[in-house]
């Protein structure tokens, strides 16, 4: 059971206003900008714990622990000119079931390009 103190009630305020996917030091980076001064082993503690919990969830992606609320399947898009992040839907995943014969139970794709905005400045 978890016991939720003044400190997580508001790392899980700053975890509710992400909406993308996010590594550790960005979530830290997040909670100094609001005021919070909590370092950054208390950080990797409350994530561990939403992981184990089942409550986000994690992959590796050049060697950097990255973390998602996002639990459905979806494409993870960055921006190489800005930086941003967004989820991308994906609906249709036959395309995986013509490459292997293994069930596949939950997967993500991480594309890099230029958004819609950088796009309409070239």
């Amino acid at each position: 059971m978890l016991r939720l103190t003044k400190q997580k009630k508001q790392m899980y305020d700053q975890l509710y206003k992400i909406t993308s996917f996010f590594d550790a030091q960005e979530f830290h980076h997040q909670i100094l900008k609001s005021d919070l001064h909590l370092g950054i082993a208390t950080v990797y503690r409350f994530l561990n714990d939403l992981e184990n919990r089942g409550e986000i969830h994690s992959y590796l992606c050049e060697n950097r622990k990255i973390y998602s609320q996002n639990k459905n399947n979806h494409i993870h898009f960055i921006c190489e000119r800005c930086g941003e992040k967004k989820h991308l839907p994906l609906k249709n995943v036959h395309f995986l079931k013509e490459i292997t014969n293994e069930e596949i139970c939950h997967f993500q794709i991480d594309v890099t390009g230029i958004c819609s905005e950088c796009k309409k400045r070239i």
